[in-house]
């Protein structure tokens, strides 16, 4: 399998990350980016610093660790990590799969994570539609980004998901890096996380051997990402709503506005659990199963762990106490009666943006359907 094969969806290469940062840094959009993320640094630092990188590992290093630290800083309380032992019990390269909230801070945080603990950064699979400008292909694809293509026919998907699978499978055997990719494709709407068997028979197809041996040479390490305000929390209702009435449509750019909205938006906690791997004994046992059923195994194993590590905010108790007109977390001294008012008055502030020919009764209850999904996930484990 060479190069060639995966031209069309690999990261940047170091030559070419050089370039791409060239034509970032020379972006009429570059000044307005650098005064948001770095309000204390003269406007044309950022662009100076970019014509000053010479590889992908300087670029993460000198520049996006920068960036995800500034959004963390005055986009949120905080990060925490934990779960880094898990990470040493693997031997060699590691596929993450973790749930998906927000399009570009998921893999950005795992990212940072990667850095805080002195590992190598994961190359990351992203949707091709998002690449709606080459802006954002040359920030992406110079962040170590795999291209996921999305809207071709079904033959198409299918070989195109052969070519993905042969590359992540290629690229975490060679020991060349490690990959992360959302359990489901798209962002999880209804605060209920769910991997998708679809992605799992695409990791099994570019497999030489027995499904067992197939599983096991991909160390797979279940990841969960817990947000106390879910990114594009009303944006979710809101397509939740517009998507019962009839069939969705994206606008243009309604992705790039998402990815806008997710960094500006103030996200209060955030933590990222680093699962236990797939055990050997786990993949031997899930082989023992029916074809389809082997799939199902897999999947209820990677789905215990991503919403077993999903951590609860206050924000996950209060609404499903709302959602069911009870008290049961409030007397439990989970929260306490002012926080529940103030997540009120932000619940009405962020409906209140949306337009008013909407039934907002049922955009209330689709709202904190989404933060009291974990809740129920986790009851139903």
């Amino acid at each position: 399998m060479g190069e060639s094969d995966f031209e069309n969806i690999r990261p940047y290469t170091d030559e070419e990350t050089v370039a791409a940062m060239d034509r970032v840094s020379r972006h009429p959009m570059l000044p307005v980016i650098s005064k948001y993320l770095f309000p204390d640094e003269p406007v044309m630092t950022l662009a100076q610093k970019l014509r000053s990188i010479t590889s992908t590992d300087e670029f993460q290093d000198k520049v996006m660790i920068d960036v995800v630290a500034s959004v963390i800083k005055s986009t949120s309380a905080g990060f925490t990590c934990s779960g880094r032992e898990h990470l040493d019990s693997v031997k060699g390269r590691f596929l993450a799969v973790s749930n998906h909230r927000d399009i570009v801070l998921d893999p950005a945080l795992i990212q940072y994570a990667m850095n805080m603990y002195g590992l190598p950064y994961t190359q990351i699979c992203v949707g091709s539609n998002l690449l709606s400008s080459r802006l954002i292909e040359d920030l992406m694809r110079s962040n170590r980004m795999i291209k996921v293509i999305r809207g071709i026919s079904a033959r198409q998907l299918y070989l195109s998901s052969q070519n993905l699978s042969r590359y992540i499978r290629e690229t975490i055997t060679s020991d060349t890096a490690s990959i992360w990719v959302a359990q489901r494709e798209g962002r999880t709407k209804d605060g209920k996380d769910e991997t998708e068997q679809g992605l799992l028979k695409m990791f099994d197809m570019s497999g030489q051997g027995t499904f067992e041996e197939n599983f096991r040479e991909l160390n797979i390490v279940p990841m969960s990402i817990s947000y106390e305000y879910e990114p594009c929390d009303s944006r979710k209702a809101r397509e939740i709503l517009l998507r019962r009435e009839g069939p969705y449509t994206k606008k243009p750019k309604e992705d790039l506005h998402s990815i806008l909205t997710g960094i500006r938006q103030q996200k209060g906690h955030i933590h990222l659990e680093i699962g236990e791997p797939l055990h050997a004994e786990e993949i031997a046992e899930a082989a023992r199963a029916d074809k389809n059923e082997r799939y199902q195994a897999i999947r209820q194993i990677l789905d215990q762990r991503i919403i077993g590590g999903y951590k609860l905010w206050k924000t996950n108790y209060i609404a499903h106490d709302m959602l069911h007109g009870r008290s049961e977390y409030l007397k439990a001294g989970l929260y306490t009666s002012e926080e529940r008012e103030r997540f009120d008055a932000y619940i009405a502030h962020k409906l209140g943006k949306l337009e008013w020919r909407l039934d907002h009764a049922l955009l209330r209850y689709l709202f904190l359907n989404i933060y009291a999904g974990p809740i129920e996930s986790k009851k139903n484990l």
